[in-house]
């Protein structure tokens, strides 16, 4: 049987069939008894992937009124319910329901990950059991299982093989490995190799792309590959950046807010004030000073942000993934499929002597049209026009009846490569038809197609270039053959693969007629080399400049892959993720480091190779240890648990798994990393914007309670009642601050370094911003006061009541940009604050000159020359904050910034 929990692994990889046989008590040929098979069942539980600590719906959604700043927030509306104003409970409480519907759909949505990965698994198996194949249900198998495989299959579980017929299999979800792997029966004596080096195992959830095997399950459920991943996935996700900062602001606010209404009621009540006035005027104040839209104006931004970024090809899955990206410190990118096509392609070909691109100029379309295929291409030059008959014809790719050739990955290339250089397969099989083949096995390393070309026979060879060139005797050269170099070839070939390249070797052989006996240690003696070919896995040609524009906004680009060294270094330099020299680090170099050695060398390495799932969630524990904010994108199962650690997962769309789309905050449907660049622009511009209401509503508030705790000390009567207060936090807070989501972007928000991680939201200089304006609020407030009750009118109250209103509005036109002066941005470049501003004027005309209202709200209506006072009073604050800017835009103010 398979190891229970609890006791030492056992190394499948290094156990030939019959030891792993008997390991399992099983038999190579007659496979397990149906009788053992149950019992093993009732044992080992079913082969699915189990969900574990989920929580009820109605739990999760329990849970959003939990945090900190809800609380605040819902203790502010009973306050308000207390004190006669309804409007402003219901107000807040209609915002913290949205909040927390927001949060419950983002918690649900991280729940459905498990639901993904079980769609996965294989839902039938073809089984041998009592030495009789069957076909059962996938979750039926046990440890001890035979089980065959061909072309096409799911895996239904982790398999020992035991017998294989050409097997390749695609791992690129689970390891990252770009191509199919080939499989091979021998037992591999090192122990600690990688998932994409164990080349006697096959994996549950990858795929068979060709061949056919036989192989006893070693590991069901959770105990698979597959299975550990979706364990890794059951933990917590971490609470994003903003999420942060605002339950920091809001933990530091409330014990402002206390601090400040005990101040005001004492001092209120020591001066002479009637008790129940200045408890009522505290708690009003308590209440204007909890920014309650703050939770609306960061869901409107977000959800703004998202609607422009999926016409842009990116999917937010969740709203505060977009604010993460301004954040985002470093992007660790999975290769295959992310930075690259996932689509293998010749690179270069190489033939007597001379290296091109592609086999372009070795066939000459327009001339072919006129004549039959095989002569077509014997007036072409030799060994180009022999390496377009190999890559074509010693190939088992296929064209669909749409024309997209399917296939091994290696062979589509190899065959769309020819195709490209005019060298028709179909053609080609007319005039050369293949007769006899020795099919590809991983020991000869080879595969050979034998074809008939009049009255000879033309053999045909690929294969790695260590095995086809010890078998060759001569190369093909434009004028028939040539001695051949084989040291100097095989340089050749190891130059290639050093570059990342898969190299292939091409040879001939000219037959008399088809053997009787297809002996492969006597047909593919006495070659001719025709050539070599390099393929790989290109990147994406809007990869580099996506490359290089997150480099420009401070963001560090790391390629962590399952794929070889070489490959990842070549692929890494292309992009201009890693210089000539850097360096690549290996999963087997990465175990070897505690998590405290890796620590301080995790940012100096730009390029992972070889590494695992647990591993890519290592490096990003390790870089968030350092202080790090990093982003994840990938599209393979391995990527999911590293995507959901993150603090932003990046899924892509059109090539991705289901597991990581579910587990990422953001997809790209058009999978264009150059997307990525984007959403980071949105995320700063949300944040910007956010900023920009937090110092605005908090001016606001800091001016309202500069107003009323200085009044006693200079004599001067309370300045604004209760209602006064509320109106002015409802109207001027409300449509004016929201509108502040719909600013453009700052001018060169993206040559800019990304916010620290722990910068809190208050930085350059918005605190002194909101002290210094506030008590300029105050003080022009105190002054209308003043000079109004010093000559004698009878209207300072609502002449203090609209000063301090029109004093925020003018206050937010001049906060549009934290350093551009408004009149070079264009009063009318954001319409929809505009709109708002005049809706808000207007209202506040409507209290004080519509006659019903004025017992409601307490003012009386003002004579022209005092509006005229208030108008010129309140312009005060939007001069004053232009000053400011133009200080800080000569660098007299604010350096950090």
């Amino acid at each position: 049987m398979a190891t229970d929990a609890g006791e030492s692994p056992v190394h499948w990889h290094g156990l030939d069939s019959e030891a792993a046989a008997a390991q399992l008590g099983s038999d190579l040929d007659q496979g397990l008894t149906a009788e053992a098979a149950a019992a093993r069942l009732a044992q080992a539980g079913p082969n699915a992937l189990q969900e574990t600590g989920r929580r009820h719906p109605l739990v999760m959604l329990a849970s959003q009124f939990t945090d900190f700043m809800i609380l605040v927030l819902i203790a502010a509306a009973i306050i308000a319910g207390f004190i006669g104003e309804p409007q402003d409970a219901i107000a807040i409480m209609v915002i913290v329901f949205l909040n927390g519907i927001l949060g419950f759909v983002q918690e649900y949505r991280a729940e459905r990950a498990m639901a993904a990965l079980k769609k996965m698994a294989s839902p039938q198996a073809r089984v041998i059991r009592d030495g009789q194949p069957g076909l059962i249900d996938a979750v039926d198998l046990v440890p001890g299982d035979l089980v065959e495989l061909e072309a096409g299959n799911i895996l239904p579980a982790d398999l020992r093989l035991t017998e294989l017929a050409a097997l390749k299999v695609d791992e690129s979800a689970l390891t990252g490995e770009s191509q199919a792997v080939d499989k091979q029966l021998a037992s591999l004596e090192q122990t600690d190799l990688p998932l994409g080096d164990r080349f006697n195992l096959a994996y549950k959830g990858t795929v068979v792309t060709y061949g056919r095997a036989r192989g006893l399950v070693v590991a069901t459920g959770m105990k698979t590959e597959l299975g550990k991943i979706a364990a890794l996935l059951s933990g917590e996700s971490g609470k994003t950046p903003l999420q942060k900062r605002l339950a920091r602001f809001g933990r530091h606010l409330a014990l402002v807010v206390l601090a400040i209404c005990v101040i005001i009621f004492v001092a209120g009540w020591l001066r002479g004030e009637p008790p129940l006035l200045m408890l009522l005027t505290a708690i009003s104040l308590a209440v204007a000073a909890i920014p309650e839209a703050l939770p609306a104006v960061v869901t409107i931004s977000l959800a703004l942000g998202a609607a422009r970024l999926v016409k842009q090809n990116a999917l937010i899955r969740r709203l505060p993934a977009v604010e993460t990206l301004g954040s985002v410190t470093y992007i660790c990118s999975d290769k295959t499929g992310t930075l690259t096509l996932n689509q293998m392609q010749v690179d270069r070909v190489l033939a007597a002597g001379e290296t091109r691109s592609g086999l372009q100029g070795a066939y000459d379309s327009t001339r072919t049209q006129a004549r039959s295929g095989s002569e077509s291409f014997r007036a072409e030059g030799a060994p180009w026009r022999e390496m377009g008959l190999v890559m074509a014809l010693c190939n088992d790719a296929v064209a669909n009846a749409d024309g997209k050739l399917a296939g091994d990955p290696t062979e589509t290339a190899l065959l769309d490569a020819a195709q490209a250089a005019g060298f028709d397969k179909a053609m080609l099989q007319q005039s050369l038809p293949r007769v006899a083949e020795l099919p590809f096995d991983s020991d000869r390393a080879r595969m050979s197609t034998l074809h008939r070309d009049g009255g000879t026979v033309l053999m045909l060879v690929k294969g790695a270039p260590e095995g086809v060139l010890a078998l060759c005797i001569d190369q093909v050269a434009a004028g028939g053959t040539t001695t051949i170099d084989q040291a100097a070839l095989q340089d050749e070939a190891e130059q290639l693969a050093a570059q990342g390249l898969r190299v292939l070797a091409f040879a001939l052989k000219r037959l008399p007629a088809v053997p009787d006996a297809l002996d492969a240690a006597t047909l593919e003696a006495g070659l001719s080399f025709i050539g070599l070919a390099g393929l790989i896995d290109p990147p994406r040609p809007e990869a580099a400049e996506a490359v290089a524009a997150c480099k420009t906004a401070g963001i560090v680009p790391v390629m962590i892959t399952g794929d070889h060294p070489a490959t990842a270094r070549a692929i890494a330099s292309r992009l201009g993720i890693i210089e000539d020299g850097g360096r690549v680090l290996t999963g087997s170099e990465l175990a070897r480091l505690s998590l405290a050695e890796f620590e301080h060398e995790v940012e100096s390495v730009r390029v992972y190779a070889r590494i695992n799932p647990e591993q890519k969630i290592k490096i990003v524990q390790a870089l968030q240890d350092q202080g790090e904010f990093v982003a994840m994108t990938g599209d393979g199962v391995n990527d999911a648990p590293a995507l959901k650690m993150a603090d932003i997962g990046v899924a892509m769309g059109k090539g991705g798994t289901d597991v990581a789309r579910e587990a990422a905050a953001m997809t790209l449907l058009d999978d264009n990393f150059a997307t990525i660049v984007h959403a980071v622009r949105e995320g700063r511009r949300i944040f910007d914007n956010i900023r920009k209401f937090v110092k605005y509503t908090m001016t606001s508030n800091s001016g309202e309670i500069w107003t009323i705790f200085l009044a006693p000390f200079l004599g001067l009567p309370i300045p604004l009642l209760p209602i006064h207060i509320l109106w002015i936090n409802l109207v001027t807070d409300g449509l004016p601050g929201l509108a502040l989501a719909n600013e453009h972007a700052e001018r060169n928000l993206m040559q800019r370094p990304p916010r620290p991680p722990k910068e809190s939201i208050f930085a350059h200089g918005m605190w002194q911003h909101i002290l210094w304006v506030g008590l300029l609020m105050g003080g022009v407030s105190l002054l209308t006061q003043a000079w109004a009750i010093h000559t004698g009118s009878a209207h300072w109250q609502s002449m203090v009541f609209t000063v301090l209103t029109l004093s925020q509005l003018g206050h937010v036109l001049a906060i549009r940009s934290e350093r551009e002066s408004l009149f070079s941005q264009g009063v009318l470049s954001n319409r929809l604050l505009v709109g708002a501003l005049l809706l808000t004027f207007a209202l506040q005309m409507a209290v004080l000159y519509v006659p019903w209202l004025n017992p409601i709200f307490k003012t009386e209506p003002l004579s022209l020359g005092e509006l005229a006072a208030c108008l010129a009073l309140s312009s005060v604050v939007f001069f004053g904050v232009e000053i400011e800017k133009w200080l800080a835009r000569r660098g007299w103010l604010y350096r950090a910034a």
